[in-house]
């Protein structure tokens, strides 16, 4: 897979602003304010920085977090893992292995078949249906929906 990198202007032209501080500076929005957390159509979850395809709508579940939740993404080659010790914890750190945009984390407290909850952010993400389903929206929650740095530590 080709990687995408581009200059922080580009990614800002390229980006709403609340997608920039989720994506670029690993933001989180406030639980239960993301659009695609409803979302129970047939089709694929995409990084919203690049386009690469994410996790199957068959994985998704709910969690009560606030965010979407997966129980495995597409593949091991289309996210990428780093241990984030910010806000006084550790976690694992969920970035798209493309374009190196931070998604969410995952933790080891999901269901079965893999034990994982990838839990997103749903202004990282966009939604592709499935071939006969119906759009959905890949939309930003407004800035104000930004989980400040002591806010909830899922995304």
């Amino acid at each position: 897979m080709e990687k995408i990198e581009l200059t922080e202007e580009q990614w800002r032209e390229r980006l709403t602003p609340d997608q920039y501080q989720v994506l670029r500076k690993a933001g989180t929005e406030r639980p239960f304010t993301g659009e695609l957390l409803s979302v129970k159509d047939d089709g694929t979850f995409v990084c919203a920085a690049c386009g690469l395809e994410l996790f199957d709508s068959s994985t998704k579940y709910e969690s009560g977090s606030g965010w979407p939740s997966f129980w495995a993404a597409l593949g091991e080659d289309r996210v990428k893992l780093i241990e984030d010790k910010s806000m006084f914890m550790t976690r694992t750190e969920v970035r798209c292995a493309r374009c190196d945009s931070h998604l969410g984390h995952v933790f080891d407290d999901g269901p079965a078949p893999t034990g994982a909850r990838y839990c997103m952010n749903s202004l990282a993400l966009g939604f592709e249906p499935s071939k006969d389903g119906a759009v959905q929206p890949a939309g930003a929650a407004p800035l104000e929906h930004l989980a400040d740095a002591d806010g909830p530590s899922c995304g």
